[in-house]
């Protein structure tokens, strides 16, 4: 029996305004909700056609750059993550790699920060943990610094530290954010033995789907995760991708329930049907209103309301507090890490349209308006904002 949990109706979320690459949403959609005050894009909104952006959201109205005594940073933590989603531990020898753009030439000291503030094991380049490559798969030259970027980076690997201590994480750096060379450093990480790749970042779809999915997305018994977007209701690649597992977002509160939490889909979520990415067949078994791909497949906490704690200090003053679609794509990525390497031919992104019975289905929240409404509004089953639901545990992620 499937178990659906309760989410409060509609928790206060907000949509950021993401501009597209190579194209606009669908007609059918209506604009997200302006940037709320208080937060900002960690990544340059305004990007060209071939090029994708970062999905991290920032707060700026949460100002913690040093911590009191025995305090502790605003935002959810590693405790918060595992209680969330039943997450027990596991994990040791799987490598989950993040692929960013750029370099954060800070990232490994912020990541020790962070992992001593939560009393997680050491994770460094000493004792074989943390590695940081380039788009080649070697140690240099790492590409130019960018602090935006950094942002993204501390989340992503942060958010590996939380749901998957034991994990090594491997940090590939695009020469730049375009989907060629972010494509490349996927390729990069699989060819190093990552069998778990997230991705948080996209654009719009341009109609060269097909050739980005043969050359950089296709990784049969490789977990590839990515980010469904922070501008609500509107498809994103490479989350649309045909061998991609989607990771839409939630708003994630703690309370009284017999689960301790409750969670709503998040109104920045994005969703909608892929324009030339056919179909895959696990879908023919949910009503995703689409003709062809349909976003999301699974989805984790993405609103900044409800934001995660994240230790940056390139381009960043020590602690903060993020969220977006960005937090979400490392975290499911992580579950499939605790959940045991695929099977060498499967396409893991199927995986949860199997075993359904072990995500929260979540029932309340929309991140738009749309003609089908499943792909906007949250409900029992499928739907596009938060795909099948979130982890209940890790049996929905497993071979």
């Amino acid at each position: 029996m499937r178990r659906t949990m309760r989410g409060l109706s509609a928790i206060v979320g907000f949509a950021s305004f993401v501009l597209v690459l190579g194209g606009s949403l669908p007609a059918q959609a209506s604009p997200a909700a302006p940037l709320q005050p208080g937060t900002t894009h960690a990544c340059n909104q305004n990007v060209q056609a071939g090029y994708a952006t970062c999905f991290a959201l920032k707060r700026t109205d949460i100002k913690q750059a040093a911590l009191a005594p025995n305090a502790a940073p605003s935002g959810l933590g590693p405790s918060d993550i595992k209680s969330a989603y039943k997450l027990g531990d596991g994990g040791s020898g799987q490598t989950v790699a993040i692929v960013d753009a750029n370099d954060d030439p800070n990232a490994e000291s912020d990541l020790a920060a962070y992992r001593k503030q939560f009393g997680l094991p050491e994770c460094s380049t000493a004792n074989g943990c943390f590695s940081k490559v380039n788009q080649n798969g070697q140690a240099s030259p790492l590409p130019s610094p960018d602090s935006g970027w950094a942002g993204e980076i501390s989340l992503d690997v942060d958010m590996v530290s939380a749901a998957c201590p034991a994990c090594k994480i491997l940090l590939v750096e695009a020469d730049s954010a375009t989907i060629d060379n972010l494509g490349q450093s996927v390729n990069a990480a699989v060819s190093l033995g990552a069998k778990y790749v997230s991705n948080s970042y996209g654009g719009g779809e341009d109609g060269s789907e097909a050739s980005y999915d043969s050359k950089y997305y296709s990784h049969p018994g490789v977990a590839v995760t990515a980010s469904t977007g922070d501008s609500g209701y509107g498809a994103s690649y490479p989350a649309t991708g045909a061998g991609v597992t989607a990771v839409g977002g939630t708003s994630l509160t703690a309370d009284g329930s017999s689960r301790g939490w409750s969670e709503s889909a998040w109104s920045g979520a994005g969703s909608g049907c892929s324009t030339s990415v056919a179909k895959p067949s696990f879908q023919s078994s949910v009503d995703t209103g689409c003709d062809k791909r349909g976003e999301a497949d699974v989805s984790a906490v993405a609103d900044p309301n409800t934001g995660v704690a994240v230790y940056q200090t390139y381009g960043g003053n020590g602690w903060a507090v993020y969220g977006g679609t960005s937090a979400s794509s490392p975290i499911i990525a992580s579950v499939y890490a605790l959940a045991g390497a695929p099977g060498a031919s499967d396409s893991p992104n199927s995986y949860p349209y199997a075993h359904t019975d072990g995500l929260f289905d979540v029932t309340s929240g929309s991140n738009g308006s749309c003609s089908a409404s499943q792909q906007c509004n949250a409900g029992p089953g499928w739907d596009g904002p938060t795909g099948l639901g979130t982890p209940n545990g890790t049996a929905a992620f497993a071979a």
